[in-house]
This record gives C-alpha cells, sequence and structure tokens, in this order.
C-alpha cells in the first residue's frame, strides 16, 4: 500500500471477503472506524482504536480487524513492500497477545457481529 492510500480504500470488505471494521495505518499515522460500526458503545469504540493504534506503533505497517462470513474476528497486519523496518514476526507475535489479553473483548465483538449483521438471534450465538 502506498504512503498516500487512504483507510477508506481498504473499508468495506477485503480481498477474502471479509468485513473490515476498522483499520489504522502507520505510514499515514491514521485510523479508521467503518461507519458501519459508528454505533456501537463508546467505550468499545475507543478500546478498539486504542489496541489498532498501539499496534501500529509498536509494530508498524498497517493493522486490520474484520469478520469472516460467519461473524469470526480476524486481526492481520500487513506492510508496505518497501518498508524494510516491519518485522511479520513481532506483528503475530503482537496479535496472539491481544487475542490472550483482550479475549473478553473480542468474544463481545463477535457476538455483536453476529447478532447485529448476521441477524442471528441470542440463542444461535
Amino acid at each position: 500500500m502506498q504512503d498516500d492510500a487512504k483507510l477508506e480504500d481498504v473499508a468495506g470488505h477485503s480481498a477474502d471477503g471479509d468485513v473490515i471494521m476498522c483499520a489504522a495505518n502507520s505510514y499515514t499515522q491514521k485510523y479508521f472506524l467503518d461507519p458501519r460500526f459508528s454505533h456501537m458503545p463508546d467505550n468499545i469504540k475507543d478500546d478498539i482504536k486504542i489496541l489498532s493504534v498501539a499496534f501500529t506503533e509498536e509494530c508498524g505497517g498497517i493493522f486490520l480487524m474484520s469478520f469472516d462470513d460467519e461473524g469470526n474476528l480476524n486481526l492481520s497486519s500487513y506492510a508496505d513492500e518497501k518498508d524494510y523496518l516491519y518485522d511479520e514476526i513481532s506483528a503475530g507475535l503482537y496479535i496472539n497477545k491481544y487475542r490472550m489479553e483482550n479475549r473478553e473483548l473480542f468474544e463481545a465483538l463477535e457476538t455483536y457481529y453476529k447478532i447485529v449483521f448476521l441477524d442471528q438471534g441470542l440463542d444461535e450465538v
């Protein structure tokens, strides 16, 4: 991704069909939350913004939080091909750390997505 690319360009659906909820870009130092998720509680929006921006501050590159077609939350990161400082291994370790430390938040986000976006009932989740 080029330095001048907008985060809105990655919004919507990823190449594999995931619905992208938010993205943080270390190159442009910007954060984007898809407007479809703007009605979430402010404290949740703040938490995912802090996590996303902290990830890019620590690892660089671009960080994405997205949902697959079954409602599972995916965390991913990638870098511009010219970014020689980006460390894929560290990024993977941080993602695993985030998954462990924020398990309850991520489970709540999955439940929210399944109910609001996939129209599943609470008994189906």
